[in-house]
């Protein structure tokens, strides 16, 4: 090992989200252990993950009790895919545990085995339905601008922003777009919360009735979108829009990639916003990533168009070799059982004062302009040292690059954004842990804050 970390060049490996030039010449940081809400590297150093790698470990590493079932069912039956009327156990052992936490009436559940699948499956689901059902124009997706569904073509033009549609050339012709919620800071002068959720509403009437509402199948949206910066929406957001969205037949697809399994101080974050939704989507938590597998999770209304319309065919044309993977459902059942067995769920509505805490004492920090929090959610809004709160400024350069590095060096992972940095810690998070993953958030501020040249 010690060789390879001497002479080893990365002539081969390419990594999502980096600098890839710059990733050919410097070696990436190199994790090689974990346990609890901590990560090791290779020479042993220990780093606080407050984003969860992706917002995903959701009890920590290395927990013993989601590394048994996976050796246990790879003994037992390693692979077997779930399709031509063929499945194991513990996919639908799975299956029925999910409908019976949803929120939905009548769920019904089918398996991938990423969010980005799950959500272009479902979209792939919602067009079969609507060409059966005389409706083939009903196309057309609804996302909010800076959201974040996948990384497939289909996603990735329906999420990020103009810059990322043009930097891999990906077609938008049935993507439209709505404005992300972001109460209060997105309202006008003036405005109250309710007016601007009206506001909203009527911003995506306007795009409906500009696309034509025979052309629009869904839109997809998630109870706050961690990726855009964790803004709030306005307290009745999702029922204004859920009642333009039912007015013209048009499907609310909730993405709770990121939002379920208690991340909100619910087990759903539609039920901490009381969202109703047609469908929904969930993955990373779900097994906690120990394995990969996301859930499609649709209403008994919507699946009986399925029902309906595969009897047409004699059975329903999709499946994936890894959907629903034994190991990975068996899994996900254990994780769902240590979330109901631990409370997991109640443990984050304990220790939400002291995560509020943290971050509330952030807010005189000079490079902290605000701090936002929902359930064991927060971003951090940075500013140039001077700005006040009001005032707090897009171009905020390479701050949140800046803070990212200097939180490598104080022990400390965190999620920079465009002008902010986003916190998602391990929902096994204690109270003496979140205490320290501020004190080493600090840290990273002021080593930032003592490089800035002073100004004249």
């Amino acid at each position: 090992m010690a060789h390879l970390q001497q002479n080893y060049r990365n002539d081969s490996l390419m990594l999502g989200f980096s600098d890839l030039k710059r990733l050919r010449s410097k070696r990436p940081l190199v994790l090689t252990a974990g346990r609890g809400i901590k990560v090791f590297d290779e020479r042993g150093r220990d780093y606080i993950e407050a984003v969860s790698s992706f917002y995903c470990v959701a009890l920590g590493y290395s927990d013993e009790e989601l590394i048994e079932p996976a050796i246990t069912q790879m003994r037992a039956l390693p692979m077997y895919p779930s399709a031509i009327d063929r499945t194991v156990p513990a996919v639908m052992e799975l299956a029925e545990r999910l409908a019976a936490l949803s929120p939905m009436p009548r769920t019904h559940v089918t398996f991938a085995t990423t969010g980005s699948e799950a959500n272009d499956h479902l979209i792939k689901f919602i067009w079969y339905a609507n060409g059966f059902s005389g409706q083939p124009r009903r196309r057309k997706i609804i996302s909010r601008w800076s959201s974040y569904h996948g990384s497939t073509v289909q996603l990735t033009g329906l999420g990020g922003g103009s810059d990322l549609h043009r930097s891999f050339a990906v077609p938008t012709d049935e993507c439209l777009h709505v404005s992300h919620p972001n109460w209060p800071g997105g309202a006008q002068p003036g405005e109250s919360e309710a007016a601007y959720g009206d506001r909203l509403a009527a911003e995506l009437k306007a795009v409906i009735e500009e696309a034509g509402p025979d052309t629009v199948a869904a839109l997809f949206a998630e109870p706050v979108s961690v990726s855009a910066g964790m803004y709030v929406p306005p307290a009745g957001y999702f029922a204004k829009m859920k009642a333009v969205l039912d007015s013209y037949g048009i499907l609310l697809v909730v993405d709770e990639v990121v939002t379920g399994f208690g991340r909100t101080g619910q087990f759903w974050g539609t039920q901490t916003l009381d969202i109703k939704p047609d469908c929904m989507t969930s993955l990373k938590a779900l097994s906690s990533t120990y394995q990969p597998i996301s859930a499609i999770m649709m209403s008994g209304e919507f699946y009986d168009r399925l029902e309906h319309d595969s009897n047409e065919k004699g059975w329903f044309a999709h499946g994936g070799t890894y959907h629903a993977h034994p190991v990975a459902a068996a899994v996900a059942l254990k994780t769902i059982e240590i979330y109901e067995r631990r409370d997991i769920v109640g443990h984050v509505r304990a220790i939400m004062p002291a995560w509020q805490r943290g971050l509330a004492a952030l807010n005189g920090h000079p490079l902290v302009a605000a701090t936002r929090c929902f359930g064991l959610l927060g971003a951090v809004q940075l500013q140039q040292p001077g700005e006040g709160a009001a005032a707090a400024s897009l171009q905020v350069g390479r701050l949140p690059a800046q803070v990212y590095q200097a939180g490598l060096d104080a022990g400390l992972i965190v999620r920079p954004l465009a002008n902010c940095l986003v916190l998602s810690p391990p929902l096994i998070i204690t109270k003496p842990e979140i205490e320290e993953l501020f004190s080493r958030l600090t840290r990273a501020l002021d080593r930032v804050l003592g490089s800035i040249p002073t100004l004249p």
